[in-house]
């Protein structure tokens, strides 16, 4: 069975807080580490009823730091590398105001880790688990953060859930080759990919569309929250216009399926991936599936992008820009 260390997370929670009183957390990265940090900031702002819950693209904390920022805050910054400037200023930042803070990253000793309270080191080579461990990590500690601050009545559920979603994940990832090939086959040649999601995932929609499609396939692309497409994006819906959805099993499937009828209606190209297909709620309590959409969305769709990748002859680790000058 695949799984992250909570006992770590239980333990870096309950040491910050016979220090001190948690009034506020702020979740801090860039590009997919800043989306992978959104699952956790959906959950606390809906479950907390006390806590200040903010979620900050890097530089906009730097150079418009929040006045709150101090001493009772939990600044949770996030890197694959450990070394996106913007986040390593913003650990520097959040010291410097005395707030404490959590770095999770895939590289030990890394510069995200040199002004942290707190190190989580995560996988990311191994399979399509691994590379959840950052997204599950974080909401880990917010959820871990909410138990500790003011109790939650769903934390049993929520770490039952933690020891199943892993495995979920990449069982359904290797289930869904099948169906990426045709995706691949359908959008390989697409000038624009549109990508739509809700709840915890919108912002899997927006990684999907800013990293995947454009960073890593320099494919045109937009994003937008499900329940937005109907104040503006759904102007463009026509026949073979290419769309992703990215269904949620769980409080928000609603607004994923009042889009999804409008895009059939109109014959858009869409491809959907569909939590419920995968048994989400069917392995965890729906009490607080809502809250797993993102990691079963985030491993499915990587295979997707795989494929898209392999059917474009255009490997995702290719950059035009990225590392090769300076900006």
């Amino acid at each position: 069975m695949y799984s992250i260390n909570l006992n770590q997370v239980k333990e870096i929670v309950a040491s910050i807080v016979a220090k001190k009183k948690i009034e506020n957390v702020a979740f801090v990265g860039c590009g997919a580490s800043k989306s992978e940090l959104y699952p956790a900031k959906y959950f606390l702002s809906n479950a907390s009823r006390k806590l200040r819950v903010s979620h900050f693209t890097a530089n906009e904390f730097n150079y418009d730091t929040p006045d709150w920022l101090g001493e009772n805050t939990v600044v949770i910054s996030a890197s694959l590398g450990g070394s996106t400037p913007e986040t390593v200023k913003a650990n520097s930042v959040a010291k410097a105001a005395k707030a404490t803070v959590i770095s999770v990253t895939h590289v030990e000793g890394s510069a995200l880790t040199k002004d942290a309270d707190y190190s989580i080191i995560h996988g990311f080579e191994a399979n399509y688990a691994a590379k959840l461990e950052k997204m599950g990590y974080v909401l880990a500690l917010a959820v871990e953060i909410l138990q500790q601050v003011e109790g939650y009545e769903k934390y049993d559920k929520m770490i039952d859930g933690f020891g199943k979603i892993f495995d979920l994940a990449e069982n359904s990832a290797q289930a869904a080759k099948r169906s990426a090939k045709e995706f691949a086959g359908k959008y390989k040649d697409a000038p624009v990919v549109y990508v739509m999601s809700s709840g915890g995932s919108a912002e899997v929609a927006y990684s999907t569309s800013i990293c995947l499609m454009m960073e890593m396939q320099w494919i045109n692309s937009g994003s937008f929250h499900s329940g937005e497409f109907f104040h503006g994006p759904f102007e463009i819906v026509d026949k073979d216009v290419p769309f992703v959805l990215l269904m949620n099993d769980g409080k928000t499937r609603n607004i994923d399926s009042r889009a999804l009828t409008f895009l059939h209606r109109f014959d858009a190209l869409t491809t959907v991936v569909d939590a419920k297909d995968y048994g989400l709620s069917s392995e965890i309590s729906g009490d607080v599936a809502t809250y797993f959409n993102p990691l079963l969305h985030t491993a499915v769709f990587r295979v997707y992008a795989e494929e898209l990748s392999y059917a474009r002859q255009h490997p995702l680790s290719v950059r035009r820009y990225m590392w090769k000058l300076e900006y």
